[in-house]
């Protein structure tokens, strides 16, 4: 156990010339048969080890000789292409938005006091990133430094490596706590982080590092080589790499270990009792960020908006979910502090940088603002974000009705199965959906949604049909409840559709010019992160009958504020909501499982009557 941060960063140390030892041995098994190459050929030439004119000896040494030496010579080939992939490499870096110390020159005050205190050196520099967590990252490497002709004072290499290797690793922050916080309690939560910077410094621990991080660089390196010639060279290095990550994984995790339990003893005496209540906002502000992604961002992402101000919304979620968890009761007073977005110059700008970086990591969306990819403000949200997406999935779900086979045999629908075939249904109408002869007939398809709508279908508008053509809630309704297969099938023509808007999207962002990395772009990604985006993505996919069930939800909402008076809203922790004079109605959801799971269409026309919606009404699509 660690007795203190004095035995805590020993003890790293330890672990550290354990990972350089690894490293040595690895060099000295490169160099055994360049080493037994030199004594045969040293040998043969004095004459010790066979004759002394090895051109001439008739012996096999001369035939060892120069087989050694081959295999010399490959190893040391081999040896040295492993060696330059792995200083060559860029770590890969945490995707982050970097802060100047003239756009936050209070912030930077804040932690060069905190590092005084802790008696350890000041991190280099800050950044942000959208993630709820805050850590230190080395960024000494040289692809990451500036260009070798913009060097300070025109100084040599060894002036600049000498520079690198003293330089303080980065302290990046969580974005959510910078507006969450409050001043006293980031800095209680950054204490132990920035205590980290004490075993930083040793020479031995940085160069263990390096040696992990270029080796897991290798690895990604390894893995991203496409050309088919430099393969099997790729291949071997990756394979050395791996090699030596397992030998030194132990140690180095260990060393990890160390490190953090240094830096925690000396962070002991900081700040510690207000530390404990700033882990207390850590656990809230990572619930309400979560809900705040998933529930808020992701909608607008998949329309091609992306808010801007998250890190703002985020108090507002975290508030009402103070309010709404009894075990969160007395955070709200805390907003009378000042917040640590105080401590930035332009906390609207960092804000929308760090909200574009989210959507980039948690999405796949463009690096750049475009005229598919725009912001979006909260007070825009509901108008732009929920209406359109009501919309847009109400007439994707019309178009999966337009290309399913009609119903038949004069009004009765015929059973459809996913291969696109038509059986005629059972005796009887299902579901109490009768081939009408209008609207006026009680019994016809208005029936099925309750006597208020029927009423309405009644006394007003007629019908179209059993499967009411156009764009109208009656439709979907009839659809879905015109066989015991009928949610099925087109649940399926759903999932389908929506996985060809999916592909086509995916094409259009491929054919983008891709943004270069670098101070341009605000974030450094290194070696193996740039692909694959999103990094992170935010749900799993839905299946085919959630799927129907939101575009269900959809077409009623788009009813509602079409014929009924409601309005988009946005909930900071449930997302989009349908507003009915001003008051959120969350009880939509049993009553569309009931149609969609059982074809069962009389609890919806209550809710429908109850509203005031007409289903008969066209609604207007995106």
């Amino acid at each position: 156990m660690v007795a203190g941060p004095e035995a805590g960063a020993e003890a790293a140390r330890a672990r550290a010339l354990a990972v350089l030892r690894i490293r040595g041995a690895a060099l000295g098994v490169a160099l055994v048969p360049a080493a037994v190459a030199v004594v045969l050929l040293v040998g043969g030439l004095t004459g010790r080890i066979g004759r002394a004119d090895p051109v001439t000896s008739s012996t096999g040494w001369d035939t060892v000789r120069w087989v050694v030496t081959g295999i010399a010579l490959v190893v040391l080939l081999l040896a040295a292409l492993v060696t330059t992939v792995v200083v060559r490499a860029r770590p890969a870096l945490s995707p982050s938005v970097p802060i100047a110390e003239e756009s936050a020159p209070d912030l930077y005050r804040l932690v060069r006091d905190l590092a005084d205190r802790l008696e350890v050196p000041a991190p280099s520099a800050i950044a942000l990133t959208p993630d709820c967590d805050s850590w230190l990252e080395d960024r000494t490497h040289r692809a990451h430094g500036p260009p070798r002709g913009k060097a300070a004072g025109g100084a040599g290499a060894g002036a600049r490596d000498g520079a690198r290797a003293v330089q303080a690793p980065v302290l990046v922050i969580g974005s959510p706590f910078m507006w969450w916080m409050r001043v006293a309690e980031l800095r209680a939560l950054l204490a132990p982080v920035v205590a980290g910077t004490g075993p930083s410094a040793n020479p031995d621990i940085a160069a263990a590092r390096r040696f992990v991080r270029g080796l897991d660089a290798a690895v990604a390196v390894s893995a991203r080589a496409k050309h088919p010639l430099g393969a099997p060279a790729s291949a071997f290095v990756g394979w050395a790499a791996r090699l030596l990550l397992r030998a030194c994984r132990e140690h180095a995790m260990e060393m990890e270990r160390c490190v953090a339990a240094a830096a925690s003893e000396r962070a002991q005496n900081v700040d510690y009792g207000l530390r404990i209540v700033a882990q207390e906002q850590v656990g809230l502000a990572y619930a309400g960020w979560d809900r705040l992604l998933t529930r808020v961002a992701l909608p607008a992402w998949r329309l091609g908006r992306w808010p801007s101000r998250l890190d703002a919304g985020v108090v507002s979620a975290l508030t009402e979910l103070s309010r709404r968890d009894r075990l969160a009761e007395g955070f709200t007073s805390r907003l009378g502090e000042r917040p640590a977005c105080d401590l930035l110059e332009e906390p609207g700008a960092v804000d929308r940088a760090a909200s574009l970086l989210a959507a980039r990591l948690f999405h796949g969306g463009p690096a750049e603002p475009g005229p598919d990819w725009s912001p979006v403000g909260w007070q825009q949200y509901p108008e732009e974000v929920v209406d359109r997406k009501w919309r847009l999935e109400a007439a994707r779900l019309h178009r999966v009705l337009d290309a399913l086979p009609p119903v038949t045999d004069g009004g009765r629908p015929g059973r459809a199965e996913p291969g696109g075939l038509e059986e005629p249904c059972a005796a009887g109408d299902p579901d109490g959906l009768i081939a009408a002869s209008g609207a006026a007939d009680p019994s016809g398809p208005a029936a099925a949604y309750g006597p208020a709508v029927a009423e309405g279908l009644v006394a007003g508008e007629p019908s179209a049909g059993p499967e009411s053509s156009g764009p109208t809630l009656v439709r979907v309704i009839e659809r879905l409840t015109a066989g015991e297969r009928a949610s099925d099938l087109v649940a399926v023509r759903l999932g389908a559709e929506l996985a060809r808007e999916e592909r086509a999207e995916a094409a259009r962002q491929a054919a983008r010019e891709p943004v270069a990395d670098g101070p341009d772009a605000g974030v450094t990604w290194g070696d193996g992160l740039a692909d694959g985006l999103p990094l992170f993505p935010m749900q799993p996919p839905r299946t085919g009958r959630e799927l129907l069930a939101d575009h269900v939800t959809a077409m009623v909402c788009c009813a509602a504020v079409d014929t009924a008076g409601a309005a988009p809203g946005l909930d900071w922790l449930d997302g989009p909501i349908l507003l009915v004079d001003g008051v959120r109605r969350s009880d939509l959801g049993h009553p569309v499982l009931r149609l969609v799971d059982d074809g069962d269409a009389g609890p919806l026309g209550e809710w429908l009557g109850e509203v005031g919606v007409r289903p008969e009404k066209p609604v207007r699509l995106v």
